[in-house]
């Protein structure tokens, strides 16, 4: 990767500090190139049945300590056949985060749900559990718990208030696969938990999801749904081959990208971007986004998508967050559980920057600092450019 410094930003006509762009992924892998090699000779590649998705299927259950596993053929699927494995059906409701991914909140309204949405933790801007109790009703089946990123729901808390009311927790997993919370992986804290392997995930098959759950009953409804005579959200044997040495590695590559976090998040919080949630004891995230709040402020007054913009011209992966559901949803699709000022917050100021460049060297670090810096010290010049029609054609 070519870096390049200079005290002009790259959208007002200056190279780019990353100037090959953001690193690719799925990065190349010789694990992964392996077991595609096998494949090829022993057909294992083109078949409804082989070794590879029970073993996938052992292999998950023994890292997360729990005794079933389903694979399915996405996250979004997998987190509508944990919502079946809890019962949810017409007329409960789901509680979940005003800020949360929209398949999640499809996902309620598909069964014939109805989504309760409450607002974020104003520290870590995840669902609030402080926001639960006013939330629940008879009608309550489950609470979606997503931990989204970087940042990790307060999921001790979750679990006493749902064992308390006897209400299930599906716990969101996709993006945090591999995390340490409170002692336990990430997935494990709800009745149900769901992995996604889509393209862009640290476990990635290009599509694919997993549930996990030690609980029988949620499994065999989960499976009574599914097994139609044949699978019908399969995962493919190619798929769950390739996911095999990417689990072996996800611990060592999970920490690897905390230390990228550790050294990133000090030079980037006087730059504008104060991340949602480091590194602590108890609090292990796997960084699939590294999430911050955005200080327009900071920058002068830069608006955050044109402050997006800039940063992607300096070759740098960095997006806006979701948008919050309450804000993109129909009112008589949902209930608001009070007032949802921190989601309307979050919809308005977060930014993700990709993972792929957490597993960069010192070198990348470095230029991804130089690049916002600068932005930020140009930053009137930038709006003034974006005024007169410069930046966007």
């Amino acid at each position: 990767m070519t870096f390049h410094d200079s005290d002009c930003p790259a959208i007002l006509g200056g190279v780019p500090v990353c100037a090959d762009g953001a690193p690719a992924w799925p990065r190349a892998d010789e694990s992964v190139r392996e077991v595609l090699r096998t494949m090829i000779h022993s057909g294992d590649w083109g078949r409804y049945h082989g070794p590879h998705v029970p073993e996938l299927c052992r292999q998950l259950a023994e890292y997360h300590a729990v005794e079933h596993v389903l694979v399915c053929c996405s996250g979004t699927s997998a987190v509508e056949l944990a919502l079946r494995g809890v019962g949810v059906q017409e007329a409960d409701e789901v509680i979940l985060a005003a800020y949360d991914f929209k398949a999640n909140f499809q996902n309620v309204l598909h069964l014939k749900a109805t989504p309760v949405l409450v607002d974020l933790d104003p520290v870590t801007w995840q669902l609030d559990p402080n926001r639960l109790e006013s939330a629940i009703t008879s009608k309550t089946r489950a609470i979606l718990v997503s931990h989204l990123h970087g940042g990790v729901v307060a999921v001790p808390h979750v679990r006493e208030i749902a064992d308390s009311r006897q209400i299930a927790i599906v716990e969101d997993a996709c993006q945090n696969p591999g995390a340490m919370l409170f002692g336990r992986r990430s997935g494990t804290w709800g009745d149900v938990g769901v992995l996604s392997f889509g393209g862009s995930k640290l476990l990635t098959a290009g599509r694919g999801g997993a549930i996990l759950t030690s609980r029988m009953e949620i499994a065999e409804r989960i499976k009574r749904h599914v097994l139609r005579g044949n699978d019908a959200y399969p995962l493919s044997e190619i798929q769950a081959a390739i996911l095999r040495p990417q689990l072996d590695q996800l611990d060592d590559l999970n920490e690897r990208r905390r230390n990228a976090v550790f050294r990133l998040a000090p030079l980037l919080r006087s730059n504008s971007l104060t991340p949602l949630q480091l590194p602590t004891r108890d609090v292990l995230p796997a960084y699939y986004k590294l999430g911050f709040r955005y200080c327009p402020e900071d920058a002068k007054g830069l608006p955050r998508d044109l402050f997006v913009e800039a940063v992607r011209a300096e070759g740098i992966a960095m997006d806006p967050g979701f948008r919050a559901n309450h804000l993109i949803h129909g009112s008589r699709r949902f209930r608001a559980a009070g007032e949802l000022h921190v989601a309307t917050q979050a919809d308005a100021q977060m930014l993700t920057l990709h993972h792929p460049v957490l597993l960069e060297d010192e070198s990348v670090i470095g230029a991804i600092v130089a690049g916002i810096k600068r932005i930020c010290e140009h930053a009137g010049e930038i709006a003034l450019h974006d005024s007169a029609g410069g930046t966007r054609g």
